[in-house]
């Protein structure tokens, strides 16, 4: 069963639902409905098992759970007789065999539901008398593993969220990032380390602070799988939206993981996860979300613990925390000595330049660079993401460095590279074809400067340095009605001419270069009455990505701009005597 069938027949439970629920709330049936019917499936086979060892081991009196677990071949079980199709057989009393059978899952599997609130949902549909046939509707489709992959059911969860985000006029991007750019991010944080993956019996950690539906994880599996199939991945990560953690930790459970490994909650006020330390890292924080309801507990650990907490190098402005994720992950990393991390975030344009020296965002990335933590960062075309068209780029940190790349950041514009997609989902209107993330992926393996078919470049590699820059206040003298300077009268300042602050300014001097040199330069020329304040002196850093890819293309020659005007104003000349003919 390919996935728009799927997709098309889940979604025909709205039919039955239309009238009795508003358009919005669909989801809350359809959903947990569906992971319902998924571990459901994934039961069947060895129900009849589970259920003789549980009547063995109450027979014996022994906790049956470690032994349930063993028969059902998973991490949760579930122990009623009864499961969606035997459950038709009693049309009376669907909706108190319904609830005793989800109740009969294993604990992780029943907080599933739970934060889906499907005891409520399986009150309402009762009370509309629709409970058995919207039972009924899922009884009929297998969705077991052989006939829906592991990778196909995500894909099925992030259209039907987006659909029901779409309805309800909320921000589905929240939810799931598009599986292109999950491919890239993993193909990138994997690259370097494809030798020792390789190696049998490998165990990796990785982790996302936003694990959304948990696509991330998944692809992330998927990719070590598919290139070693004796190596393992343990996933860790945390989710805010209660749907979208329901669904992330169903997945987890149908793939054998540790589902205590997934958090729910706010990762910057509430970290699900404090004190651990992961091998890899991803996350697409949300764009441009201000972060003012966890503002006391964030600014709390910044002042108090510092750089031995989360935030120490500073904070973003309150109209934009994603600055707060990337702190949260570097917070993250297993140092160097124990083997070291890498991790892929995916930010938009505002982390790269706003913010001038001294500013949270700057000396966020300042300690970034001064620490050689970047390896890289891509940008991506615009109109990639379900919920925005906005450029939005993707940073590849590590504390572990191959020599080549020590002291370096590569800048990767790919924005070029995009293919149309056949139908537009909400805001994503292109996408990353299989031949374009190898192209950027080896650009990024090769770690070369390089340029298309016409010659632009595509790839830069720069010193960290090359960000910095010393913001310097340079002073003019104040003057009194008849031109002479004024001199300080009293203290430090006695004798000192005195600032006149309607001419002051700023400069921006490259930390590459002498300040004193510059000021020589660039200022004293104009202004030889000028100095510079030493105390108001700052260190700032920016990443002016688009300035690095610019490519001047000289004006057509005047000649044929002046010939082509000729022809117009000649044709429009012409036009004007035919009318007055």
């Amino acid at each position: 069963m390919n996935q728009q069938t799927l997709s098309a027949f889940i979604w025909s439970v709205a039919d039955l639902l239309r009238g009795d629920y508003k358009q919005a709330d669909y989801g809350k049936v359809i959903l947990p409905f569906t992971v319902l019917r998924r571990l459901d499936c994934v039961l069947a086979a060895s129900k009849a098992a589970v259920l003789a060892e549980l009547a063995a081991k109450e027979k014996l009196g022994i906790n049956p759970e470690p032994f349930l677990l063993r028969k059902s071949g998973h991490s949760f079980y579930n122990t009623s007789p009864l499961d969606l199709k035997t459950l038709l057989g009693d049309a009376d009393h669907i909706a108190q065999n319904l609830y005793s059978y989800v109740q009969a899952f294993s604990p992780a599997v029943r907080d599933v539901f739970e934060r889906f609130e499907l005891h409520t949902q399986i009150e309402r549909l009762a009370k509309a008398g629709l409970l058995y046939q919207v039972t009924e509707k899922f009884a009929q489709i297998d969705l077991h593993p052989d006939r829906v992959s592991n990778m196909q059911m995500g894909l099925v969860f992030e259209e039907l969220i987006r659909k029901f985000a779409e309805i309800s006029n909320e921000t589905a991007g929240e939810h799931f990032t598009p599986r292109e750019v999950i491919r890239l991010m993993v193909n990138l944080i994997f690259i370097e380390d494809d030798a020792i993956l390789s190696q049998p019996g490998v165990v990796r950690t990785i982790y996302d602070p936003t694990a959304g539906t948990g696509g991330m994880l998944s692809v992330a599996g998927e990719y070590l799988a598919e290139h070693n199939p004796q190596a393992r991945l343990t996933v860790f990560g945390q989710e805010l939206n209660p749907e979208s953690y329901a669904i992330c930790k169903a997945d987890m459970l149908i793939k054998g993981q540790d589902v205590a490994n997934i958090a729910f909650g706010n990762t910057l006020s509430d970290d699900g996860h404090a004190a651990k330390q992961f091998d890899y890292m991803l996350s697409n924080p949300p764009f441009g979300v201000e972060w003012k309801k966890v503002e006391k507990e964030v600014r709390k650990e910044h002042e108090q613990q510092g750089y031995n907490g989360r935030f120490g190098p500073g904070l973003p402005r309150v109209s934009d925390g994603s600055m707060l994720f990337l702190l949260h992950l570097i917070s993250k990393m297993r140092p160097a000595q124990e083997g070291g991390c890498r991790l892929g975030i995916v930010l938009n344009g505002s982390p790269l330049f706003t913010g001038g020296a001294g500013s949270g965002e700057s000396e966020i990335r300042r300690y970034v660079l001064e620490n050689d933590l970047c390896e890289a960062i891509v940008g991506l075309p615009t109109d990639m993401f379900y919920n925005t068209g906005i450029a939005t780029y993707v940073w590849i940190l590590s504390n572990k460095k191959p020599a080549a790349r020590k002291g370096k950041v590569q800048l990767i514009d790919a924005s070029g590279m995009w293919q149309k997609m056949r139908k537009s989902l909400g805001s994503k209107r292109k996408e990353l074809s299989d031949a374009h993330i190898e192209r950027i992926t080896r650009l990024f393996g090769d770690f070369v400067e390089a340029q298309d078919d016409d010659g632009t470049p595509i790839s830069r590699i720069f010193d960290n340095e090359a960000f910095g820059y010393h913001s310097i206040t340079v002073e003019r003298p104040l003057r009194d009605a008849s031109g002479q300077i004024v001199l300080g009268q009293k203290g430090k300042q006695k004798g000192k001419p005195q600032p006149d602050t309607s001419l002051r300014d700023t400069e921006n001097v490259p930390l590459t270069e002498s300040v004193a040199d510059y000021f020589a330069r660039e200022v004293l020329p104009h202004a030889p009455d000028a100095w510079i304040d030493p105390d108001k002196t700052k260190v700032g850093y920016e990443i002016p990505f688009n300035r690095h890819f610019y490519v001047f293309k000289p004006p057509r020659p005047l000649a044929e701009i002046d010939a082509e005007l000729k022809q117009t104003t000649d044709r429009i000349l012409e036009m004007i005597r035919g009318l007055s003919a």
